[in-house]
């Protein structure tokens, strides 16, 4: 899933929900249930995403969403060979953002 948000350092949750199409429940729920979530929180106690989150986020839809894993399977699969996950993903984002930028230099043609 390519998603398009701006490079900053920090995102709130609902920038997050909208870039994957989902409800913030959704990534609340996920904070709680996966441990590589940690979104640091300001005074108010709101969430701030980092691009590392993002990343684990990534996985994580990729799995459970787009995979079908359940919550179980998509931990156990962190746990178990976590660099792996993480470099098929990376690569399928990156083939990804380049699709998207070759439709729009297409749609410019």
């Amino acid at each position: 899933m390519y998603i398009d948000l701006p490079e900053k350092r920090y995102y709130k949750i609902g920038e997050v929900a909208q870039a994957f199409q989902v409800n913030t429940s959704l990534i609340r729920f996920w904070e709680k249930e996966f441990d590589v979530l940690k979104p640091k929180k300001n005074a108010k106690g709101n969430r701030l995403f980092t691009q590392e989150d993002l990343k684990n986020i990534k996985i994580i839809y990729n799995l459970v969403k787009e995979n079908g894993f359940t919550l179980e399977g998509a931990k156990q699969k962190l746990k178990k060979n976590p660099a792996g996950t993480f470099n098929s993903h990376e690569i399928i984002s990156r083939l990804e953002a380049v699709k998207a930028e070759l439709i729009k230099i297409k749609n410019q043609l």
